[in-house]
């Protein structure tokens, strides 16, 4: 058995919520305790260069080994590329484990080539389910799942879930959650939100507070008629707060499409370009609510106390529902003003942080990991 020094992990990275989940294992990893050979490949799925960039100089995560540059493209067509341009990388650098982290086309397109050629899957953030598979990252989680040998979780229903599709909970194991890692490694240097807004927007009353808004999942953006019931009714709760929206690349391009910018430029909805991490973190920080269709601000919200209203029908990560600050609302004009006036009125859910949510997952997975590739 060779020592853990011998062992190299090529830790996978894609897009962007992949970055915020890289950095603190990789530190984790390359801890002199272990002295893992560490690899960090990204696969080029975020294909905004500067962006990229700006996240992995704030993140303090190293440049990677390998850079695919895969870019855009559908998800049959990126994954499929992913996948032929992964595999020579995999014959060239012979790992004994690969890490995988959350549910994009990176993630199922990397453990597929891996799991093909023998070589063991590691999947950071295992076990969350929407129960929605009409969304791709549902698809990529539950895949994903099924072919990995180590399942590290983030709340404990994702071992139930596990257990329910037939996965043994002996390559199961609780860690807590590494967007949270990062969040409390980065919170103090967060980038203040009058910093962002002045340099962005220039003059914003935000004398009484603010809210935040973003934007991205096909079922929200992709319809116009879905798009434009929701821009009308976000336009009307502007009246009463503004709000700032760092715009989506392509959610931008779909404003466009339905003919809807003038609805927004006549509105209190403050459009702003996509944030860099340190930015973001301030702008959620200072906010008096989110309302948002990601998964990962559902946990920053979650660990920051803001109150967050979630423009989806169902979410992968309850425990933000029912331990946390975030509410469920879907796309209905109704909900989302009803929790939209309770937040202002009542100040709104502020939480309790869930277990393990301590900014000492990256640790428990380094040692799982070792105690794991003892084993293999």
């Amino acid at each position: 058995m060779s020592r853990l020094s011998e062992k190299k992990i090529l830790c996978i990275v894609g897009a962007r919520p992949n970055f915020m989940k890289i950095a603190p294992v990789i530190r984790a990893l390359n801890n002199a305790r272990y002295s893992f050979n560490v690899r960090l490949l990204h696969t080029g799925q975020h294909y905004d260069t500067a962006m990229k960039q700006s996240f992995f100089d704030q993140l303090h995560i190293p440049e990677p080994d390998v850079d695919l540059g895969v870019g855009s493209g559908s998800h049959a067509v990126q994954t499929a590329e992913i996948m032929k341009r992964f595999e020579p990388v995999m014959d060239e650098l012979k790992p004994d484990t690969i890490l995988v982290v959350g549910d994009v086309n990176s993630t199922i397109a990397c453990a597929l080539v891996a799991v093909k050629k023998g070589v063991p899957v590691i999947h950071v953030e295992a076990g969350l389910r929407s129960g929605d598979r009409s969304m791709p990252e549902e698809i990529n989680r539950v895949l994903t799942d099924q072919i990995s040998d180590l399942l590290l979780t983030t709340e404990r229903s994702a071992e139930e879930n596990l257990l329910r599709e037939g996965i043994s909970t002996d390559n199961v194991h609780f860690v807590g959650n590494v967007m949270i890692d990062t969040l409390r490694y980065n919170l103090s240097n967060a980038v203040s939100a009058e910093e962002t807004i002045s340099s962005c927007q220039g003059s914003v009353d935000t004398s009484s507070g603010y809210g935040l808004l973003t934007l991205h999942r096909p079922a929200n953006v992709d319809d116009p008629v879905v798009l434009e019931r929701l821009l009308r009714t976000l336009v009307k709760l502007a009246e009463h707060l503004p709000l700032l929206f760092p715009v989506h690349p392509r959610t931008t391009q779909c404003i466009e499409n339905a003919g809807l910018n003038q609805l927004v430029a006549d509105s209190q909805l403050h459009l702003i370009p996509p944030q860099a991490y340190l930015n973001m973190l301030g702008l959620m920080k200072d906010a008096r609510l989110v309302l948002t269709d990601s998964g990962g601000i559902q946990e920053e919200t979650t660990a920051l106390g803001v109150p967050c209203i979630t423009l989806r029908e169902n979410t992968e990560r309850p425990i933000t529902v029912a331990e946390g600050s975030n509410t469920i609302v879907g796309s209905s004009p109704e909900k989302i003003k009803s929790c939209f006036d309770d937040i202002m009125q009542s100040g709104g859910k502020s939480g309790c942080t869930p277990e393990y949510w301590d900014g000492k997952a990256a640790e428990r997975i380094a040692e799982v990991i070792g105690d794991w590739l003892h084993k293999i």
